[in-house]
């Protein structure tokens, strides 16, 4: 496939799944499947309350996580992947694989940069 840059629909992507908080939430949710609000947030460590309810609610809201409340005292919440959601997962893997593959690569790169000169 070509990609056209003018058509090119990356930018739309990268705006609904990067946030500070975002893929390490969808990374959290596919490799533990489904998790309670105050699971997320202590795997989560510093994100405060606010932040994860609205990235959460982000992701929710595009069809990518799903939020389950059940009716007791107190309220229950658990979220989980969607199957839409799951069709992320090859993507935040090869962006993984890439990304791991840069730092070696920057890594090399300053190495023979620092013993060049």
């Amino acid at each position: 496939m070509k990609i056209q840059p003018e058509l090119c629909k990356v930018e739309d992507a990268l705006t609904i799944i990067v946030g500070k908080w975002k893929t390490s939430i969808l990374l959290h949710l596919i490799s533990t499947g489904t998790m309670r609000y105050s699971e997320i947030k202590k795997a989560m460590g510093t994100i405060t309350p606010k932040m994860l309810t609205t990235q959460l609610k982000e992701l929710e809201e595009e069809g990518i996580i799903q939020r389950v409340v059940f009716p007791q005292v107190p309220p229950k919440v658990e979220y989980s992947m969607t199957e839409y959601g799951m069709t992320l997962e090859p993507i935040l893997t090869a962006l993984h694989n890439w990304s791991a593959a840069h730092q070696t690569h920057k890594a090399r790169t300053n190495s023979t940069q620092t013993t060049v000169h």
